[in-house]
């Protein structure tokens, strides 16, 4: 595409050198794109979804396909522009282009009014609203089949995403104190998002749990692997725990504390004699205990910490159906943190709480994109990044690889992205290409041998 010439622009008088010229079809700020692009095409990702979509769309309205559609919202999001009004400026923007692909390369990716209509028409239907929400999970299981795991561990957490106005589903949240929606999610322990549920503001956080764990374990129901959940206390119901048992999982969920529970560890309860040292007293204890909405006694761990200058110690309650040394349960079940984490990082990273549209629905497949998103990202960050930046954040990676800046030279056979050296040099974006090219070589069986 060309573009008018324009004067430039003087910054100041007095340095007559320094100019400004604006080119924004031959100048990009997402030049790392294409890296994502490439893992993308190595485990072929958003293509799965090509034929599985239902198009209605007739005439002008199929200008772009579905599949380009698709990864024009996940790589927009993906790239930090959490809103479809930022299509009008991308849908000119080389490397956007370059990424949706087909027709986009030669002219325009999709404008905000397509962009519109894809996410809160063609989207919302339910066909297409249940493959959308079954994707992140076959995303997970494309990339599986090229690295083989031993075992799966499922953490499920509930967060808040804030609302604003008359949208529908809104609620108050007496526990976050606004409101909000409550989506509940499910990670596994590579970090990836195996589903996700958007939910009103006002239900509880188990609320719709078996909906949302019941397709991810179906999935893993044939994988010869050990299997593992972990919730926090919201998922202390004997419900859940029968579930797990019948499915084969351990699990290890915390249970709040009552005078029952105290009574199982009042020999524990006696301040240590003598000073305290420096460092806390750390004791464990396990005991069979059935409350009086279970079928049956379970195990239950309790953890103890006596720490210095504080009068009464800090207890915790785990029950599980693992067979391990008490402390070994209680490092176990704090590995869950690392799910706040990752919710965390996908509000901070990909701002996937800016539900802004009035309709549930609308807003249920706009969660589901930033899902897909963060899920392409974090793929990326776990199987092509060298040693040196392996720890890097989804918003490092975001501000250090995606964002920079590039001179795009269109020929008649091909396209230049002529990069900025600087966070990322030369031979640091070559490591990334090699390791994601070695993710195509053949694909092995999720849990076999």
């Amino acid at each position: 595409m060309g573009e008018s010439r324009k004067d430039a622009l003087r910054v100041n008088p007095g340095e007559p050198g320094l100019k400004l010229e604006f080119h924004g079809v031959k100048v990009t700020s997402d030049a790392g794109l294409p890296a994502y692009r490439e893992l993308d095409n190595a485990f072929g990702l958003t293509s799965v979804v090509a034929s599985e979509l239902i198009d209605k769309r007739t005439g002008k309205n199929t200008q772009h396909s579905l599949l380009a559609l698709l990864r024009q919202s996940v790589f927009s999001r993906l790239a930090g522009y959490d809103d479809t009004n930022d299509a009008e400026r991308l849908c000119v923007d080389p490397a956007m282009r370059q990424i949706v692909g087909e027709r986009a390369k030669d002219k325009t990716a999709a404008s905000t009014s397509q962009m519109g209509r894809f996410e809160t028409e063609i989207l919302t239907q339910d066909r297409n609203l249940q493959c959308l929400m079954n994707l992140p999970g076959q995303w997970v299981d494309k990339v599986h089949q090229r690295k083989r795991i031993k075992e799966i561990i499922l953490d499920m957490d509930s967060s808040d995403s804030p609302t604003y106005g008359q949208q529908e589903g809104s609620a108050y949240n007496g526990h976050f104190g606004y409101t909000c929606y409550h989506p509940l999610f499910v990670f596994n322990q590579f970090g990836d998002m195996e589903r996700v549920l958007l939910r009103n503001g006002n239900v509880h956080s188990t609320d719709d749990w078996q909906s949302v764990l019941e397709p991810i374990v179906s999935r893993y129901r044939n994988f010869n692997i050990a299997r593992f959940f972990r919730g926090d206390a919201a998922f202390a119901n004997p419900n859940v725990y029968r579930y797990l048992e019948a499915e084969g999982y351990f699990y290890a969920i915390r249970l709040i504390g009552n005078t029952i529970l105290h009574d199982k560890i009042e020999h524990l309860l006696t301040r240590p004699v003598g000073r305290p040292p420096k460092k806390p007293i750390v004791l464990y204890h396990s005991f069979r205990y059935q409350a009086s909405s279970w079928d049956i006694p379970r195990r239950v761990v309790a953890k103890i910490e006596w720490y210095a200058g504080e009068l009464f110690p800090k207890i915790g309650f785990i029950v599980t159906n693992l067979r391990w040394k008490s402390s070994n349960v209680v490092k176990f079940y704090n590995k869950r943190g690392t799910a706040e984490q990752w919710i965390k990082e996908g509000k901070y990273a990909l701002n996937w709480t800016r539900l802004s549209c009035h309709d549930f629905l609308d807003n249920q497949v706009r969660l589901q994109l930033f899902a897909l998103a963060y899920n392409l990202g974090n793929f990326l960050r776990r199987l092509a990044l060298p040693k040196k930046i392996r720890d890097w954040s989804l918003r490092t990676l975001q501000v250090k690889l995606i964002k920079i800046g590039a001179k795009v030279v269109r020929h008649s056979r091909y396209v230049i992205f002529q990069i900025a050296e600087v966070a990322v040099p030369r031979a640091l974006f070559c490591e990334i290409l090699e390791r994601i090219s070695r993710l195509t070589l053949v694909a092995v069986t999720p849990g076999a041998g």
